[in-house]
C-alpha cells in the first residue's frame, strides 16, 4: 500500500518518524515486527491529554502498516499500579474508597452501579470503546495479568540480583539528603498530577532504611503496597517484608511469588527490553533531569535492552467546558469528545500538529470553526488544490491502513445542523423539514443522510450550550418594538417578507438578508459591501434577531428563517 504522503516527508511529521522507526527496527531486530508502545493508567477517567500517548504511536504505526510492514502497537494498561487517591466528582464513589489507597487498581471496587468487576476495568472500558471508534488497532497488555501470572518473574529476579547497579544509576539523580531525611527527591503535587495516566504513578524508587530493593510486594494481610523489604537472599530468592499499614510480615520465595511489582523507574525500562519496543513517545513531564524516561534510558541496559526512540509530546488543552456531565472528575475524555465530534475530526486534531506542539480541543463555539476548516480541507482534497502536508493529515484522519472510517453520507455544515437542532429542540419531523428546504434542488430526504454528524451537533447543543444561550423563537410579535420602528425600519421588513417565497432556500435567504440593506441604500442586491453598508447590515440583522428570538444575536439568519418557517416569520415581522 502506498504511503500517505510520499511527496511531503519534509512537512509530514508522521512520515519522518515512520522512516526513523523502520530504520531503527531493521537495525535492532531485522525481520521482526516493528514494535511501538503506549502506556495508560486507569486510575480514573482517561482524558484527552492521555490520548496523545496513544495517537502519536498509532499514527506512526499506521503509516508503517501502509508501507507493508508488520507492526505491533502495544498499549500497556498500568492496572497493577497502586490506587493513589480518590478522584473527586466520581458518581458512586465516596470517602470509603480511601480505605483502598495503596492497593492495585484491579483490587479496588468499581464505582457503585458499575457493570465492571473493579476500578481499573471500569475506567478502561470507556477508553477501549473510544479507541475502537477512532480506528486504533493495538494489542492490550494488562500489567496485573503480566505480574500475577509470573510472566515477568525472570525480569524481577534479574532486577533484584542487579539492585546495586540500579541503585547506582538512581543515586546520580537523587538530591543530597539532609540529616534524617530520605535522599530521594519527592514529586510535588503538579508532578504527581502530570504523572497520572502516563504510568508514572506516585511511588518511590525502592529506597528504604534497609537498603535498596527495586521490588514492592503487595501485603498478604491488607493488600496494600505500604510494605518495606527487610531482607533478600539472592541464592534462595527468599524475601522478607513488613507492612506499615497492618503490621503483617512474611517471608516468601520470590521465584514463586507473584503479588508485587517492580518500582516504576525500573518497571518501565524492563518492559522496553522485554517487548523490544522501538518507538514510544513520552509526555513533557518526563523531560526533566531524573525523570522516568531519562533514568530508564540507563536502567534498560541492565535488562540488555535499548531505550526506544520517540518524541516528548506537549499537553492538550480544552477550549470551553460548559457542562462536562459525562467526564466524571472534571476532565473531558475521548468518549466525551466523540459525543460532539466525529472520529475523523478528533483524529485530525492529533494528526495535523507535531507532537511537540500543544493544541486545544474545542467544546465551545470553536468547534463550529474547526468543522468549517475540516470541510474546506475536504473540498480541497476533492478538487486537488490541497497542499501535500494537509493532504497527509486529512488521509490519516479519514482512514487507517485497514480502510476508511465510517462517515456522514451528506456532511452538511456542523454550524447549520447545530442551529437547526437548537431551534427545533431535536424534533425530528421539524428538523427534516428544515434540512429538506436548505437546497430545494437536492433536498435531504432522510435524517440518516446527515448522521452521525447531526447527532454530534445535537449532543453539542444539549450538553455544551448553556440553557440561557439556547435559541427560543418568540410565540407572538414584539408589538412594542414593531410600533417604535421608523419608515425605513418598516420598509426593510416589508422587503424581507416580500422576498421570502422567491428566496426560500439557504442560498436564497442568504442573498435576501444581505441584500435588503443594499436595496435600502439604493444599491443593487449584488453590490460589494462598503464599511457603511456593513454597519447597516449589522443593524438590520440585530433588528431581525430581536423580533424573532428576543436577542441581538443567534444562529445564522438564513438558517433561522428556514427553521422558523415563512408563515411564522411573516407573523413575527408584521409591522
Amino acid at each position: 500500500m502506498p504511503t500517505v504522503a510520499q511527496s511531503s516527508t519534509e512537512t509530514d511529521w508522521v512520515s519522518r518518524f515512520a522512516d526513523d522507526v523502520i530504520a531503527e527496527s531493521e537495525r535492532r531486530a531485522p525481520g521482526k515486527p516493528v514494535v511501538v508502545a503506549s502506556g495508560l493508567s486507569p486510575s480514573g477517567p482517561i482524558h484527552l491529554g492521555n490520548l496523545r500517548e496513544v495517537m502519536t504511536p498509532h499514527l506512526v504505526a499506521d503509516e508503517i502498516r501502509r508501507r507493508g510492514y508488520e507492526v505491533r502497537h502495544l498499549i500497556s494498561w498500568d492496572d497493577y499500579d497502586r490506587y493513589r487517591k480518590v478522584p473527586q466528582g466520581i458518581p458512586g464513589v465516596d470517602e470509603s474508597w480511601n480505605e483502598h489507597i495503596g492497593r492495585p487498581l484491579t483490587s479496588v471496587p468499581a464505582p457503585v452501579g458499575s457493570a465492571y468487576p473493579n476500578w481499573a476495568e471500569h475506567f478502561k472500558a470507556a477508553m477501549t470503546a473510544a479507541l475502537a471508534e477512532l480506528g486504533v488497532e493495538y494489542d492490550g497488555i494488562s500489567q496485573t495479568e503480566q505480574y500475577t501470572s509470573g510472566v515477568y518473574r525472570d525480569q524481577v529476579l534479574h532486577a533484584m540480583k542487579h539492585r546495586g547497579d540500579i541503585d547506582a544509576i538512581l543515586e546520580q539523580y537523587r538530591t543530597k539528603k539532609a540529616p534524617g531525611k530520605k535522599s530521594q527527591k519527592p514529586l510535588d503535587e503538579a508532578e504527581l498530577e502530570a504523572a497520572e495516566g502516563s504510568g508514572a504513578a506516585a511511588e518511590d524508587d525502592g529506597t528504604g532504611s534497609t537498603g535498596y530493593f527495586p521490588y514492592k510486594p503487595y501485603c498478604g494481610g491488607c493488600g496494600k503496597d505500604l510494605t518495606v523489604v527487610t531482607a533478600y537472599d539472592d541464592d534462595t530468592t527468599e524475601l522478607t517484608y513488613t507492612c506499615s499499614a497492618c503490621a503483617f510480615s512474611e517471608t516468601v520465595r520470590l521465584s514463586e511469588f507473584n503479588r508485587g511489582k517492580l518500582v516504576w523507574k525500573v518497571d518501565w525500562p524492563m518492559r522496553w527490553a522485554y517487548e523490544g519496543v522501538i518507538f514510544e513517545p513520552s509526555g513533557v513531564d518526563h523531560s526533566s533531569p531524573g525523570s522516568s524516561f531519562q533514568v530508564g534510558g540507563q536502567i534498560v541496559s541492565i535488562f540488555d535492552g535499548v531505550q526506544p526512540i520517540g518524541p516528548m509530546y506537549a499537553f492538550v488543552g480544552i477550549s470551553g467546558m460548559a457542562k462536562m456531565s459525562s467526564s466524571k472528575g472534571g476532565v473531558p475524555t475521548p468518549a466525551d469528545a466523540l459525543q460532539i465530534m466525529e472520529p475523523q475530526l478528533l483524529r485530525w486534531l492529533y494528526a495535523r500538529r507535531r507532537p511537540n506542539q500543544s493544541f486545544k480541543i474545542a467544546f465551545d463555539q470553536e468547534i463550529q470553526r474547526l468543522y468549517d476548516e475540516w470541510d474546506k480541507l475536504e473540498a480541497k482534497v476533492a478538487d486537488g488544490s490541497v497542499l501535500p502536508a494537509d493532504a497527509a493529515a486529512y488521509a490519516r484522519a479519514a482512514r487507517t491502513a485497514a480502510g476508511e472510517l465510517p462517515r456522514t453520507a451528506r456532511p452538511l455544515p456542523y454550524r447549520t445542523l447545530a442551529s437547526v437542532v437548537d431551534i427545533t429542540a431535536g424534533h425530528e419531523d421539524q428538523t427534516l423539514r428544515i434540512l429538506s428546504e436548505l437546497d430545494p434542488a437536492n433536498p435531504v430526504t432522510s435524517l440518516d443522510e446527515v448522521r452521525p454528524r447531526l447527532d454530534r451537533a445535537e449532543n453539542w447543543i444539549t450538553t455544551q450550550v448553556p440553557a440561557d444561550q439556547r435559541t427560543l423563537v418568540r410565540e407572538e410579535p414584539d408589538t412594542e418594538l414593531l410600533g417604535s420602528l421608523d419608515d425605513e425600519g418598516r420598509e426593510s421588513l416589508r422587503l424581507l417578507v416580500e422576498g421570502l417565497d422567491s428566496h426560500w432556500s439557504l442560498d436564497g435567504l442568504t442573498t435576501l438578508v444581505y441584500g435588503v440593506p443594499k436595496v435600502m441604500a439604493g444599491l443593487a442586491p449584488d453590490a460589494k459591501p462598503t464599511p457603511e453598508l456593513k454597519v447597516a447590515q449589522r443593524s438590520f440583522f440585530a433588528l431581525l434577531y430581536k423580533l424573532l428570538v428576543s436577542r441581538e444575536t443567534g444562529p445564522r439568519l438564513p438558517t433561522l428563517l428556514l427553521a422558523v418557517g415563512a408563515d411564522r416569520v411573516r407573523k413575527l415581522l408584521a409591522a
